[in-house]
């Protein structure tokens, strides 16, 4: 796992679901299949509308037109209160990995997509301290320091405080829980 976490910010609202992560008809793909992974990147934020309750004012598109179709150009996403309700599709952790997301800070998480992205080791689940989405503006450059529990705007000169990642992070520094569980000893692999 990085200690350090460097780039772009996508700001979404509170209440983020799968289905808006990954839309449902887009889970024919398989991950394991290194093209159609790329698909999961290509769909990732592909559900949520443009003009959606909660989203910041001057809401971009995730994939940049005439960009990369696959990866976006934003890094870390920034989210409000809730992210990743609904289904408990492991599918949405691994669309916004495919899609070039190495963290995801929110106010609070559904359980399942913060479980999903821990044990998957996809992603970087952190906390806020503060309500971020009122802060962050998509296109910021952001530094997110995880030894020192800080993310710093460095478009805005700001800096705001993380909740520590606790327990999980050896999980997410071995890759996920069964990279995590074979290095403790705890499969007989």
């Amino acid at each position: 796992m990085q200690t350090r976490i460097e780039g772009v910010a996508y700001v979404l609202g509170d209440n983020i679901d799968t289905d808006q992560i990954i839309p449902a008809h887009y889970l024919t793909f398989n991950p394991s299949i290194p093209a159609e992974y790329k698909m999961f990147g290509k769909y990732a934020l592909s559900g949520v509308p443009d003009d959606a309750a909660g989203l910041p004012k001057g809401h971009v598109p995730f994939h940049s037109p005439g960009g990369d179709e696959f990866v976006s150009p934003y890094t870390i996403v920034i989210g409000g209160k809730n992210f990743g309700c609904g289904s408990s599709r492991e599918h949405a952790p691994i669309a916004l990995a495919a899609a070039g997301v190495v963290a995801v800070v929110a106010e609070f998480y559904a359980r399942i997509f913060y479980r999903n992205s821990v044990n998957g080791g996809y992603l970087v689940p952190l906390e806020s301290k503060e309500r971020l989405i009122d802060r962050i503006c998509t296109g910021d450059e952001l530094a997110i320091d995880i030894v020192a529990g800080t993310l710093t705007n460095t478009t805005s000169g700001e800096s705001f405080a993380l909740l520590p990642l606790g327990e999980v992070a050896p999980i997410i520094e071995a890759g996920g829980l069964f990279s995590y569980a074979k290095k403790v000893g705890m499969l007989g692999v």
